[in-house]
């Protein structure tokens, strides 16, 4: 979480904090953030209450503030050229089931898919893709796009074999496993698996793009790609310079300051992180 600068603060607030969220191209988008609002707006508005030494007094006010851009966030960070790659648990479906049968096997391999999807629904969110109306390799693509973790395939030589097809969505591979090894503890350490590897992925992202400068000049070159964690001086000057020149904006850390200012040099007065943004 980080400070606005006076500038880039909420219009009439005393002071704004927000989480910036890492888009895949390095630039900033604001998240959920907080205004603290102080008595600006109840003293234009007239907003009081009564105290407990029995006075009118104006109220202080907060404001926070998430929407549903966190959702667009995560799809771009976690989505690829398929669909949406959804973390498990958030997941609204966790597996797909798709079965895959033809006239002859339709009711043997849905009864083995219904009693798979039986045996996990208490624990995941499973759905059972029984369409008649679409392919298996429709169903497929789908469930791609949607971004569902897992996904089991199930026809008649799985049911032969006494195994399960599994797709894992985050590294788009498959696996067989034997039915016998499909219960509640194993699917829950497959879906941890595709939690942490996003989880890593996006953190060795983070901390890829996160780079230290201490030279004005090596701003133009980090700003392509990720963003600049450095010292600035506080004034506005530096600020204006570093907006017009790299379309950036500083964001300042809760960190004690070190070294000089990225922009003139002169002593840091807090760390802060410079980036592009939308």
């Amino acid at each position: 979480i980080m400070r606005k600068t006076e500038s880039e603060k909420f219009a009439g607030a005393e002071f704004t904090y927000a989480i910036e969220l890492l888009m895949p191209n390095g630039k900033f988008i604001q998240g959920p953030d907080f205004h603290h609002d102080g008595q600006k707006f109840s003293k234009v508005f007239n907003i009081q209450f009564l105290d407990k030494d029995g006075k009118n007094k104006y109220g202080w006010q907060n404001t926070w503030a998430i929407t549903t851009r966190v959702l667009g966030v995560l799809f771009a960070v976690h989505g690829d050229d398929k669909g949406v790659v959804l973390p498990p648990k958030i997941a609204p479906i966790q597996i797909a089931i798709i079965p895959i049968y033809d006239n002859d096997t339709k009711k043997k391999v849905l009864a083995e898919a219904e009693k798979l999807k039986k045996s996990l629904e208490d624990e995941f969110s499973v759905y059972l893709d029984d369409r008649d109306i679409y392919t298996p390799g429709w169903k497929f693509n789908e469930w791609e796009i949607k971004g569902a973790p897992l996904r089991f395939e199930i026809g008649p030589r799985d049911i032969e074999a006494k195994q399960i097809t599994i797709a894992r969505r985050d590294i788009s591979e498959k696996m067989v496993l034997g039915k016998n090894k499909i219960n509640a503890k194993e699917v829950q350490k497959l879906l941890d698996k595709i939690q942490d590897n996003l989880f890593r992925k996006a953190q060795k992202f983070l901390e890829t793009a996160r780079v230290h400068a201490s030279k004005y000049a090596e701003l133009k070159g980090i700003l392509a790609k990720g963003f600049a964690k450095t010292g600035w001086c506080g004034a506005e000057a530096c600020e204006t310079k570093v907006r017009s020149e790299f379309d950036a904006k500083i964001y300042i850390l809760d960190e004690k300051a070190k070294g000089g200012c990225i922009v003139c040099g002169k002593k840091a007065r807090a760390m802060v992180y410079v980036a592009k943004s939308y």
